[in-house]
């Protein structure tokens, strides 16, 4: 004799575990994106002053004075670039970075710390995609090319004529510094934060994850700043010979006296241009991440 209880119970379908890692694995992109459209909101003006420092060798106060010529109009020329660029990048840095990791995990017997330096590397390796938009950025930054091309559009038009190639200049700089930081960001994000008196409130968690944030990005962007001494250099040029990383950093090391002190002109401000973008990326991802 059948129940009459039983009858009225509607079995629901067993959920698809796919689904929650899928949302899981968005939500980080969606995070990485918005802290990367945040960040270049407030901080662009300050990334051109040193721009303007690190592919003329100028100093702060003449950086400065150079963009109070161009006028307010010409302040924010150039912001579509890396905004396409490191809204993508970003969320392509963090979501990559998990995906990778979970695979790693997954498929390998190797320990963590190798999975999540090797995930890092290959997150920061897939960024390099993007190099394009910081060729133009390059391009629409640089005083020089201010007559050749006034829009994204039409800068991305003018280097079409000399092919795809022309693209990917500045490629090997921009490779030798997107692993490597990577692996250092994400490897010691958790340390320091652990090192910073404990959170006890919403507030207290963003205020550690923005001086975490600000401390890498400064530590790393000093690190690395040669490195993109060299990508402006070899990116501010249209067509012609595509010279080595070495033969670009060579001439630039020759004219600047041969002195160490030279080649990091500029490091200060993008020191504390660092410590503002990566706090702002930093607690703007965490804080997103937590709310999502």
């Amino acid at each position: 004799i059948s129940n009459p209880r039983l009858n009225d119970v509607h079995i629901l379908p067993a959920k698809d575990p796919s689904s929650d890692v899928t949302a899981t694995s968005s939500k980080h992109y969606l995070c990485g994106y918005c802290a990367a459209f945040t960040n270049i909101a407030v901080t662009f003006p300050i990334q051109k002053v040193l721009f303007r420092q690190q592919l003329y060798g100028l100093k702060t106060k003449d950086a400065i004075h150079q963009l109070q010529k161009d006028g307010i109009r010409n302040l924010y020329r150039g912001i579509l670039p890396p905004l396409m660029q490191k809204t993508t990048t970003l969320a392509l840095m963090f979501g990559l970075y998990e995906d990778f990791s979970s695979l790693l995990h997954s498929h390998t017997t190797a320990p963590e710390l190798l999975t999540r330096s090797m995930a890092a590397v290959l997150a920061g390796t897939t960024e390099a995609v993007l190099t394009p938009f910081e060729r133009v950025q390059t391009l629409l930054q640089d005083y020089k090319h201010h007559d050749k091309f006034t829009n994204t559009y039409q800068a991305f038009k003018v280097l079409k004529v000399y092919g795809m190639k022309e693209y990917y200049r500045g490629l090997v700089p921009i490779l030798l510094r997107n692993g490597p930081s990577n692996v250092l960001f994400f490897g010691l994000r958790g340390p320091i934060k652990q090192c910073l008196p404990e959170a006890t409130s919403y507030s207290t968690h963003l205020v550690n994850d923005f001086i975490c944030g600000g401390l890498l990005g400064a530590m790393l962007g000093f690190l690395f700043f040669p490195m993109n001494v060299v990508k402006a250099r070899m990116q501010a040029q249209i067509g012609g010979e595509f010279q080595s990383f070495s033969t670009v950093f060579v001439k630039i090391w020759l004219e600047r006296d041969r002195k160490l002190i030279n080649l990091f002109r500029g490091a200060h401000l993008n020191y504390h241009r660092s410590v503002l973008s990566w706090g702002i990326i930093n607690a703007t991802y965490e804080f997103l991440l937590k709310l999502l």
